[in-house]
């Protein structure tokens, strides 16, 4: 696990000892399952109960004699429960208790993430309404197109989360999925209602049907939900580290005091955060990928998953945990310079309302193709020669007949932008 990376919570739910606790929990639940319907004693489900416990160290020792972490564990638990530990695991296989407790460890994992993206979502929806009316140039190839405003940006980045959400919501309630199936899931030792039950008092669902495991789509639908989490992360870490260019600086990194950018150069102030975010995004990728070549193993199981998935799974929802944790912080604090958005929306000296000069044009009878032309050469010209745009149309006679002073003047009004930016944030209920 990468330990680094790891939120307190994480560390806890990934912990060994919780992933004992956790199969304890199966373990005894399935017993006192049995002891209901009358299949073992209730005075052994009883002591299993009370007596119950473990030692780490002490299943360690057992497993580097036996090689199986599930009989180490299982013989751990019996010498402390004594003769009633005959009843553990009736009728089940390793895969049993292994993937109905990974679906426990997995759900826990999602609802801290699940809380933690609710809360991104919040804080972008809060950004969105500040900067609602904060013109900022758009671009297209990196290239200024026409106005936009930062709120908008931000409220794009909202509903992309908020979608996120409910991706991971459908991929929480695939993933809490357990099995008490037995060796190749036919339910020979065990009634299928052991399992309704077993899974019912677990808080999770029972697989419809299973093999020797729960297939592996679950996991890989949930490692692709945490993949394409990270990705949105990314996008908006990505577009944050462009902003941050020293020659944009419309947007950068929250520097605190003490902080350091540079062992060489003392004036740097990086994006470290969203460059981090924006490689650990690249793991999460490629965690998610092993999870689809997860999905097909040998007949009714093989175990080429089980080694990947204790790695995989532990870290990349640690990984997601942690990027959230950060992430919430970077936009929270983001340090936003409408000034400077200004300055570069005049950069190109009114170049970026060249398609409303365009329209005018074609709306006064002018072809597109004439009017395009007309609009394109003025527009080459002020590019070259760093003119103001809005004089050379003036001087222009061809503009100036169908497009009067004034109407000039309203075309490269920007308060134009906001009318429709209105009825965005209305629409998204901002």
């Amino acid at each position: 696990m990468i330990d680094r990376y790891t939120t307190p919570e994480l560390k806890r739910i990934w912990s060994d000892r919780h992933k004992f606790e956790t199969w304890q929990r199966v373990e005894v639940t399935v017993t006192e399952v049995l002891a209901d319907r009358g299949e073992v004693p209730a005075e052994a489900a009883r002591v299993i109960r009370e007596k119950a416990d473990f030692n780490i160290d002490r299943i360690l020792e057992i497993e580097a004699t036996t090689h199986h972490d599930v009989i180490a564990f299982l013989t751990c638990l019996a010498e402390n429960i004594g003769p009633e530990a005959r009843f553990l695991h009736k009728g089940m296989t390793s895969s049993d208790l292994l993937d109905t407790s990974l679906a426990l460890l997995c759900r826990e994992a999602g609802e801290e993430i699940l809380e933690k993206l609710k809360v991104f979502y919040g804080i972008l929806r809060d950004q969105a309404r500040k900067y609602k009316t904060t013109f900022q140039i758009g671009r297209t190839h990196g290239v200024h197109a026409e106005l936009i405003t930062f709120g908008l940006k931000l409220a794009l980045w909202s509903e992309e989360i908020k979608r996120q959400l409910k991706r991971w919501e459908e991929a929480v309630e695939s993933i809490s999925t357990g099995k008490i199936s037995g060796a190749v899931g036919t339910y020979q030792h065990l009634d299928p209602e052991v399992e309704i039950e077993t899974c019912r008092r677990l808080g999770l669902k029972p697989a419809t049907v299973s093999s020797q495991i729960v297939a592996r789509d679950h996991h890989a639908q949930y490692l692709n939900a945490l993949a394409l989490t990270g990705t949105s992360l990314e996008k908006i870490a990505l577009e944050i580290r462009h902003l941050q260019r020293t020659e944009v600086l419309e947007a950068e990194e929250y520097f605190a005091r003490g902080q350091k950018g540079s062992s060489a150069m003392p004036h740097k102030r990086n994006p470290i955060i969203s460059e981090r975010i924006s490689g650990l995004a690249r793991l999460l990728r490629g965690n998610a990928l092993v999870g689809m070549e997860n999905v097909a193993l040998w007949h009714e199981r093989d175990i080429s998953h089980s080694s990947v998935e204790r790695i995989i799974i532990p870290d990349s929802t640690t990984i997601l945990d942690y990027m959230l944790y950060k992430i919430i912080a970077l936009v929270k604090n983001l340090m936003v310079y409408p000034d400077k958005m200004a300055k570069n929306i005049r950069l190109t000296h009114g170049l970026i309302f060249s398609q409303e000069i365009l329209l005018a044009l074609i709306e006064q009878g002018m072809t597109r193709e004439a009017a395009y032309q007309l609009v394109q050469k003025h527009a080459l010209k002020a590019w070259e020669n760093g003119l103001d745009f809005k004089k050379l149309l003036l001087e222009d006679p061809d503009i100036s007949t169908l497009l009067v002073p004034g109407v000039i003047d309203t075309l490269f009004d920007r308060q134009k932008v906001l009318k429709n930016i209105n009825k965005i944030f209305s629409r998204l209920g901002l």
